[in-house]
């Protein structure tokens, strides 16, 4: 998959993940910051992800844990402080909440500070952290 959007490019291409810029965005972030490499490098190995590129620059990531199945975790959302304010985490969270590969499953999630972006998204608050986007289907 691979969509325009402005002058980036959101693709699920996993050969045009640039590790050491995912590890320094993770390393940038409250959840992962202390990740060790070989760690990253498996959690993409296992996951469906969705990177973010402006040229060739990557500049955006999501991870995706799934049994393609039944349910979804979606973690590892970020995008470089440079680029956001242009509408890039509304467009990645559309992309994968529409994703063929997840119909029909529910979607969990964590975080400290983004619920409204997830809200608009059909993902509902489940305590403090938390978040599910119930399936369309009955499980």
């Amino acid at each position: 998959m691979d969509i325009n959007f402005g002058e980036y490019k959101f693709s699920d291409n996993k050969s045009m993940i640039l590790i050491d810029k995912v590890c320094e965005l993770l390393g940038n972030s409250y959840w992962a910051n202390n990740r060790k490499k070989e760690i990253t490098i498996k959690a993409i190995e296992n996951s469906l992800c969705i990177g973010i590129y402006l040229k060739d620059e990557m500049i955006g990531f999501a991870r995706i844990v799934t049994d393609y199945a039944t349910m979804y975790w979606l973690c590892d959302v970020i995008i470089d402080e440079k680029h956001r304010k242009n509408g890039l985490g509304k467009k990645l969270i559309e992309i994968i909440t529409q994703m063929k590969e997840l119909d029909g499953m529910f979607g969990i999630l964590a975080t400290r500070d983004a619920h409204g972006l997830y809200e608009k998204y059909g993902f509902k608050k489940v305590g403090e952290k938390y978040m599910r986007k119930d399936s369309d289907f009955i499980l």
